[in-house]
């Protein structure tokens, strides 16, 4: 079965006190839900569009369980905590056997 992946990007971040907040809910948000932490705040490389700014990488067992995180309830929590000012380019995609 193929794995999932949430996959983050933060073009614009105005308040990063703000943002530890959303983490503090987040990761056991995310933990709960299956995922583990590969890359986040790491050394990027950027091509094309140039953004180098934050970028998150968790993987799940499977793509259901990468969409089941997202719509948890504790993952929907800590997006409230998100606030206005924060430009994210999110995905959940499917892994290759």
């Amino acid at each position: 079965m193929p794995k999932g992946y949430w996959v983050s990007v933060y073009p614009v971040i105005s308040d990063p006190e703000k943002l530890t907040a959303y983490n503090k809910l987040a990761g056991p948000a995310v933990q709960a839900g299956g995922g583990r932490l590969l890359s986040r705040d790491g050394r990027v490389v950027a091509h094309e569009a140039g953004i180098t700014q934050r970028v998150v990488l968790i993987e799940f067992d499977s793509f259901e369980q990468a969409v089941a995180a997202y719509e948890s309830e504790a993952y929907q929590k800590a997006l409230v905590a998100l606030p206005d000012g924060f430009g994210r380019d999110f995905r959940i995609v499917e892994g290759i056997d």
